[in-house]
């Protein structure tokens, strides 16, 4: 079980990303305020669960949370900033669409940026660590899955539907033989992926 928050007496949100390690498609973040009470034995890192699990985690996340915020930084903000500016301003927009401002923010990772004022402490595993980075973390990937989804079919051969634009073997032999597209990261270090075949 993890832990229900980092701060007592306090409205504190978790906050996370997903896609940072993409070579297509936007970023996204989310930040989530759960109760103090809240318990689910199930939650914790996105990565770590099925797709039908964090399917069915969205949904009670959602509904039991007292706010949540999902956003989105695209691929051409990504190639003007870089990804771990994009990543901090996406996480930065979500605490913004609060519904309730929080006292207190836990960010997962190492890395982050004042906003609003609002005090905060990065965890690194913190999606293994506490319900509310777990949640955030559940969020913002189920949210990105999605969005790689509706544009599969666009350019079906990159196999977005499998790998959401992770740098698969597949997704790097489909750049060699077709090219980059426009939800393509430019400034990633696609080069060197093709130049090794690495797959992440």
């Amino acid at each position: 079980m993890l832990y229900a928050y980092f701060k007592k007496n306090c409205i504190e949100a978790g906050l996370d990303e997903a896609g940072r390690g993409c070579l297509a498609g936007p970023v996204f973040a989310a930040t989530v305020i759960l109760p103090h009470d809240y318990i689910n034995p199930l939650l914790r890192d996105s990565k770590a669960l099925t797709k039908i699990q964090r399917e069915k985690l969205r949904i009670e996340i959602e509904k039991h949370s007292l706010s949540y915020s999902v956003c989105q930084i695209d691929e051409k903000t990504i190639d003007r900033i870089n990804i771990l500016q994009a990543s901090i301003k996406a996480m930065h927009s979500a605490v913004k669409g609060l519904s309730l401002v929080p006292n207190h923010l836990i960010v997962d990772g190492n890395y982050f940026s004042p906003t609003q004022n609002i005090p905060f402490k990065t965890i690194v595993k913190g999606d293994n660590k506490y319900l509310s980075i777990a949640a955030a973390s559940v969020l913002a990937k189920t949210y990105r899955d999605e969005w790689m989804l509706s544009i599969h079919n666009q350019y079906p051969s990159y196999q977005w539907a499998q790998n959401k634009g992770y740098g698969t073997r597949a997704h790097v032999m489909a750049i060699k033989e077709n090219g980059l597209t426009k939800f393509h990261r430019k400034s990633f270090q696609i080069k060197s992926l093709l130049a090794t075949d690495h797959e992440t």
